[in-house]
């Protein structure tokens, strides 16, 4: 049986996992890396890019870049990429599909199931757009769960008494605070809030607007209207943010950043961490209503608080950190790596889902159990589930931070006499009215039988499962008539769609695999093209005049197929014709080659 990874889908980066020898360990990617950009491209060849090739590249192809996309899962969005319009669930799926390469390559089997991460305080539509990116991939997703959950997972339950945590989670796009309770193989999450748009970029954007504000004052010239040395100064930024989490200043020095009309501009500018916490103090302050909002539904005071983990690259930010200490009263752990621990804990998930439950450890590492006991995992739902009735209101059925899995029923009846329909409107959300709230999903139940208003009985049913994936169902009891729904992401993928991007996403694995061969093929033939014309250079006058010119004509026909076909245009038949004339070659100068080998031999 195949291993179930792990992988935390993040804003920024994103990271994938697998139990091994009962351990969780980070799998590497194919360029050596532990976290992957979660940036895709494409290039003006139609060449498509995933991860640290895509973010090197985002300089000369702004346009043909796309990041943070999580920030825009479960909306309608359609962004211009590649030649057409793609969802954000396309887009996601590119990214697991690398994801799912490199977990192969290491474990060198094809990988089929897993445990995605997502936001604590992402709604329904958010998670169900997750799951489907992961289809699109050619994942099975045995679980979504929440990313300060998989961070409890990853802190393990082998750390003494039980204890009451806060998992302080602040990625590239979204924040979350969760207090979870974990003791001897129960993980419970009593609480959880957060921002969905709060995070690391936004930190960046600010650095970006002041280095942008502060060129302009010094040179005149608006960078905004310049993608490319835009682009440019966002990377800077990003790069001037993190020195800044270990030096108290930073140059950000871009040299030929345009070429105006007196010639080339450069950026040189000195940025203090005091600028920076100026620039981003509200960020920091935004965090502050989440955790106290956390800490009331769960009942807490900061002093019941055994630990306080941080997770996400944005804790690393001093002014974060002292944020934290400042509001909880004790320094926040940093025993947790927070760029991996998210997909380790999904990891741990995986490898329970598949019956594989990792050992626990010893001397305070990281432990996924206790004992090898199985772990119960109690996750809750971020937002409260309503439905829209009489007047306007958002009735709720589910409250928010109801433990999951979770079903409850509630009967409602007719607004009008011999009503023989009603619409249930589905809503998400704190707010007590309907319009205030967000909409996730709506439905007809028709065929009521005729009879004044508040006489029909219809029981609707709220199914909330372990992925925090809703089934609403309506019934009339006097007719048995029933309607139900899966509630699915708002840009309305139809299951049709979402086999068509399966089928999209199938064809460019292969046209990748056929790219990727053609590369190594072609570095084959210009290798072989060398060994030949220097065995030619210094062994050529020992053949005789038909072999030597045999040689000759193979080594030319050799040259012209790989300067004629491309890597990125060379078709389906180019590739065997290019396989052949190798052949073709090898088997000609054989004999050559072994003048040469022996040639080498007495010279060393």
């Amino acid at each position: 049986m195949s291993s179930i990874i792990g992988i935390d889908l993040g804003t920024t980066n994103s990271c994938v996992a697998v139990v091994e020898g009962g351990k969780p360990v980070i799998i590497p990617n194919a360029e050596g890396s532990r976290t992957t950009p979660s940036v895709v491209a494409f290039t003006k060849t139609g060449e498509r890019l995933v991860g640290d090739l895509a973010k090197r590249q985002a300089v000369t192809n702004a346009a043909g870049t796309v990041s943070s996309i999580k920030r825009q899962m479960g909306t309608d969005a359609r962004l211009d990429l590649g030649g057409r319009k793609r969802t954000p669930q396309e887009i996601s799926a590119m990214i697991l599909a690398k994801l799912k390469a490199d977990a192969e390559a290491y474990l060198g089997q094809p990988v089929t199931d897993a445990v995605i991460t997502v936001p604590a305080y992402f709604n329904d539509v958010q998670r169900q757009a997750t799951k489907d990116a992961g289809r699109i991939a050619g994942l099975n997703v045995r679980r979504i769960i929440n990313e300060p959950t998989a961070a409890a997972l990853a802190y393990g339950l082998d750390h003494g008494e039980s204890q009451k945590i806060m998992v302080y989670d602040l990625g590239g796009g979204t924040f979350d605070v969760s207090i979870i309770e974990i003791g001897d193989g129960v993980i419970e999450v009593l609480a959880t809030c957060g921002d969905n748009h709060l995070g690391g970029d936004d930190f960046d954007q600010r650095l970006t607007n002041y280095l942008v504000s502060e060129f302009k004052q010094q040179t005149k010239y608006n960078l905004a209207k310049d993608p490319v040395a835009l682009q440019r100064v966002r990377e800077a930024a990003e790069k001037a943010k993190k020195e800044l989490s270990s030096s108290t200043s930073t140059v950000v020095n871009l040299p030929f950043l345009v070429q105006a009309r007196t010639g080339p501009l450069h950026m040189e500018l000195t940025v203090t961490r005091a600028v920076f916490e100026r620039l981003t103090r509200d960020l920091v302050e935004r965090t502050t209503m989440p955790v106290q909002t956390a800490l009331n539904d769960a009942g807490l005071s900061v002093s019941q608080l055994g630990r306080v983990l941080l997770v996400g690259g944005s804790t690393r930010i001093p002014a974060v950190q002292e944020h934290v200490r400042s509001l909880v009263g004790m320094m926040p752990s940093k025993g947790l790596n927070p760029d991996e621990c998210v997909a380790l804990g999904a990891a741990v998930q995986g490898a329970t889902l598949g019956g594989n439950v990792p050992s626990a450890s010893s001397g305070g590492e990281m432990a996924a159990s206790s004992a090898g006991k199985e772990i119960l995992l109690l996750d809750v739902t971020p937002l409260s589930l309503s439905i829209e009735t009489v007047g306007g209101v958002a009735t709720r059925l589910i409250e928010r931070n109801s433990t999951l899995p979770v079903r409850y029923s509630q009967i409602f009846t007719t607004a009008s006499n011999f009503q023989t329909n009603v619409e249930i409107h589905v809503l998400q959300g704190e707010r007590p009215m309907a319009k205030d709230n967000k909409t996730i999903g709506k439905f007809k139940l028709t065929g009521i039988k005729r009879a004044p208003r508040g006489v029909p009985q219809i029981e609707v049913t709220f199914d909330l499962d372990t992925n925090g994936i809703l089934k609403v169902s309506a019934r009339d009891l006097g007719t048995g008539r029933a309607q139900e729904i899966t509630i699915s992401s708002s840009s309305n993928l139809s299951e049709d769609e979402i086999q068509q991007a399966i089928r999209d996403a199938q064809q460019y694995a292969q046209a990748d695999s056929q790219r990727k061969e053609a590369m190594e093929v072609r570095n084959q033939a210009e290798t072989l093209v060398m060994e030949v014309k220097e065995a030619c250079r210094v062994c050529g006058s020992s053949m005789n005049r038909q072999d030597r010119n045999q040689i000759k004509n193979d080594l030319s026909n050799l040259e012209r197929l790989v300067h004629k076909h491309k890597p990125e245009k060379m078709s389906p038949e180019a590739l065997p014709e290019l396989k052949s004339a190798m052949d073709q070659l090898r088997s000609s100068s054989a004999a050559l080659m072994q003048l040469y080998a022996n040639h080498q031999q007495t010279q060393s």
